[in-house]
């Protein structure tokens, strides 16, 4: 089981800021900034809900090649507001809200490239899904 993940970022303010806005659209939010100062190394900010960050981005050199990030969503509503949120804050398309049923039948996602081109997706798997 994963815990927690994240992605290394050029521009810390302005991925701070992409994330705040785009992750808010499925009940995340900033939940902890470190300063290099207090890590010994480098910024961080985690993500989460319910008070549990496992989502952090880091300040440096973007990791080559780009990390994909999927966040389990539990409505088609929300894969849509995730990727409109993600195009208006600066993101890049990667593949507009719709069924990919090649991965199973009832899998719904979209796809959005962050200002470091991470390919970052809500996730819908659908009613059949949702209990494991």
């Amino acid at each position: 089981m994963i815990d927690h993940t994240g992605v290394t970022v050029s521009d810390f303010e302005r991925s701070k800021a992409f994330y705040t806005t785009v992750l808010a659209t499925i009940g995340y939010e900033l939940l902890a900034i470190f300063p290099a100062s207090v890590t010994g190394r480098t910024d961080v900010a985690g993500f989460g809900a319910d008070g549990k960050a496992d989502f952090w981005i880091y300040k440096g050199e973007p990791n080559r090649p780009p990390v994909h990030v999927a966040f389990r969503v539990t409505d088609r509503k929300h894969v849509h507001a995730f990727h409109e949120a993600a195009l208006a804050a600066g993101g890049t398309d990667n593949g507009p809200p719709g069924p990919r049923s090649h991965y199973h039948e009832g899998y719904y996602g979209g796809f959005a490239l962050d200002p470091d081109g991470h390919n970052i997706e809500a996730v819908f798997h659908g009613q059949a899904r949702l209990g494991g």
